[in-house]
């Protein structure tokens, strides 16, 4: 039926799956997947139907067929929706029935291997990302090194043929200078565990090119500090040998701390078993070392098709086999995805989120509906809320794990049940989102937190222009602002509002536009000051980049800072924000804890329009008269006495602390000097509260 069709070669086309059924009988399959393999682009590119094929060669391979076929309608759609629908489709297909999957994996991989001949940059580009974005982490997530190895290489070839050539040469480089170490290497493994008694077969392998670039990536680090190049393989008999095996190499060189994994007793998802270890081993040399049976071996190459039986007059891969040899159905997990799927799940969803790529770099979590979500690694309980939607991130309050309640910060793993914990009104403080990796959560914290200042803003401008009307004398909600939106550029109330809390617009000059003869008024009426205190209200007073609107504050009585001194704040439990003078003694228990300063400033309507409370602490010579005098100095001087303690009384002289209300640092200084002019008064200086 292919006829007269060629490829880009200039082959005639049916060279291509007469190649792609060559690679299947590789791996010992069945008739039915090599004939599903010469006749998998029958459908696609010529004029056969589903209902000849399973005329002449039966239902089976009817399907088989189809399966395949729709993968490659996938590829070739330009319909993102209907990408999403054949990707679905795909998915319940390989389900039922692997080799689907392993006949269009054979196929990728034979046309990656003529991936040169296309004459299109751009096809060849999309063609090697969509194989390393799909293909290669399927073949792996079914076990199968080899395919997924080289498809890797041929992609990495065509992406970035700048890198791989670069490390290409470092490792010819590496084979002349330890070539010769790594076969004595082999040969010394071997004497050694042949004196323990100990069958094996060790050879040393190198990782590829593609695996080397990707470990430089995800640990950015240089190629000089990999310490894994070289790697040695030890194939014993059975499994009691593998920890045999283990015990002599650790006995004859000491381990690398922390480099030691039993794949064995834990299996990885795609039935890989194997114990990896590290050693240095001799000439000092970091030796990396995986030991296995030669079934383990062969089910780290071929996957699935490592078990493969005839049972049942089917062929297909035995679970029985598998756990026969101490692994498990690397098909199980799949088989979760498609009962989702089948209950209704969203595949676009699937396709936007996963792309596949979901069996390396994803982890599976369920709502306790069943609903699945796929999140990348990592992924903490409110990356799993803001993925199911926006509000439910926005009011989560906790989270229960397999039904425990569990932090915020706990990494989700593959299979979790989680179930969002929710409050009444949303709420997404800042520090949110380091408990998130996701990007979609972050943007949503981060708009939640705008739209939080915003409000916040708003009510403090609206809050100090009250307050600048009443002192003169005039009822806001009585008056039209429009004269005032026009001459800011403000198209609404509120948005005049927001300029005032943010400090872009002055209140008083509000005022002056909306009643321009109260100019002086207001001038005169500046002296009913406002008292600063703590809580959210003073941030008409204290600014800061960090200072978000669910943060108080609170003015510290360790150094009662006043309008004109140096503040920083120091973060405290239940958002609330301490304030403190840059010099105070008590900063210096923070020093180690950066993460809690915050950098604040006073507004100009701080120093302008307020009084804050500080302390003077004084000695003063006893004598009659001589404390009605510094009261008199410092009423004097324009500040307003609060309070008078008594401290300390001696046969000369006594301590007393004045506790005042001042305009500023300046009017404090000013106090201050005063006193100190003062001939009964022997010393001033600022106090805590």
């Amino acid at each position: 039926m292919h006829g007269a069709q060629t490829r880009a070669s200039g082959d005639p086309y049916f060279a291509h799956p007469i190649e792609v059924a060559g690679i299947l009988t590789d791996y010992r399959m069945d008739t039915a997947t090599i004939v599903t393999a010469l006749l998998h682009d029958v459908i696609e590119d010529t004029d056969v139907t589903r209902a000849e094929i399973d005329r002449l060669f039966g239902a089976e391979i009817g399907e088989l067929v189809e399966g395949v076929t729709k993968l490659s309608r996938l590829e070739m759609s330009a319909e993102y929706k209907r990408q999403a629908e054949n990707l679905r489709k795909f998915i319940l297909a390989v389900s039922k029935d692997v080799r689907v999957l392993m006949v269009k994996l054979a196929d990728r991989l034979h046309n990656m291997r003529t991936l040169h001949f296309i004459k299109s940059a751009a096809k060849r580009e999309r063609i090697a990302r969509e194989t390393l974005d799909i293909y290669a982490p399927l073949a792996r997530s079914i076990g199968c090194h080899r395919i997924c190895s080289e498809m890797e290489e041929l992609a990495f070839s065509q992406l970035n043929p700048v890198a791989r050539t670069a490390i290409m040469r470092r490792l010819d480089a590496l084979r002349r200078e330890q070539g010769g170490a790594v076969s004595m290497v082999s040969q010394e493994i071997a004497s050694r565990l042949q004196k323990a008694g100990i069958s094996s077969r060790v050879f040393g392998r190198e990782k590829n090119p593609f695996s080397i670039w990707r470990k430089l990536q995800r640990k950015s680090i240089g190629f000089s500090q990999l310490s894994d190049i070289f790697a040695f393989r030890v194939i014993v008999d059975g499994e009691d040998d593998c920890y045999r095996a283990l015990g002599v190499i650790h006995r004859a060189w000491p381990s690398v701390p922390e480099r030691f994994k039993d794949y064995i007793s834990t299996p990885k998802r795609n039935n890989y078993r194997s114990i990896h270890t590290t050693v240095v081993g001799p000439r000092g040399m970091r030796i990396e070392m995986q030991i296995r049976t030669e079934d383990m071996d062969r089910v780290a190459e071929d996957g699935v098709a490592a078990h493969w039986r005839y049972k049942n007059n089917n062929y297909g891969f035995d679970p029985e086999a598998a756990a026969a040899a101490g692994g498990r159905d690397p098909l199980a997990n799949l088989r979760q995805l498609v009962q989702v799927l089948e209950h209704g799940g969203d595949a676009e969803e699937l396709m936007e989120h996963a792309k596949l790529e979901m069996f390396l770099d994803q982890v599976f979590v369920f709502t306790p509906k069943g609903r699945l979500i796929s999140l990348p690694t990592g992924a903490m309980p409110l990356d799993f809320a803001y993925s199911v939607h926006t509000d439910v991130g926005d009011t989560a309050v906790g989270v229960k794990i397999n039904g425990e309640l569990r932090p915020l910060r706990t990494v989700l793993m593959n299979g979790d049940v989680v179930e969002v914990i929710r409050g009444g009104k949303p709420s997404a403080p800042p520090d949110w989102q380091s408990l998130t990796v996701t990007g979609r959560a972050r943007s949503a914290i981060r708009r939640h937190i705008r739209q939080a200042e915003k409000d916040e803003y708003l009510r403090l401008g609206k809050s100090y222009l009250e307050q600048t009307f009443g002192r003169a004398g005039k009822d806001l909600a009585s008056v039209s602002l429009r004269p005032a939106l026009e001459r800011f550029a403000a198209a609404t109330d509120a948005e005049l509002f927001d300029f005032i809390g943010r400090g872009r617009v002055a209140p008083t000059q509000v005022l002056e536009v909306v009643f321009p003869g109260l100019k002086e008024t207001e001038k005169a009426a500046a002296s009913q000051r406002h008292r600063i205190e703590d809580g959210k209200d003073a941030k008409l007073y204290v600014r800061g980049a960090e200072l978000t609107p669910a943060k108080s504050l609170k003015f510290s009585h360790c150094c009662s800072p006043v309008p004109g001194d140096r503040i920083v704040g120091i973060s405290e439990p239940g958002n609330i924000v301490a304030v403190h003078v840059i010099d105070c003694p008590t900063l210096a228990a923070f020093e180690d804890q950066e993460d809690r300063w915050m950098d604040l400033h006073w507004t100009t309507e701080a120093v302008r329009d307020t009084l804050s409370r500080t302390r003077l602490n004084a000695t003063i010579t006893d004598a009659p008269g001589v404390l009605g005098q510094a009261c008199t100095i410092i009423g004097e001087a324009g500040g307003n006495i609060v309070a008078v303690d008594m401290r300390l009384r001696h046969s000369d002289f006594f301590d007393v602390a004045f506790d005042i209300e001042v305009r500023d640092a300046r009017h404090l200084t000013h106090i201050a000097a005063a006193l100190r002019a003062c001939p009964s008064v022997e010393t001033v200086e600022r106090g805590v509260i």
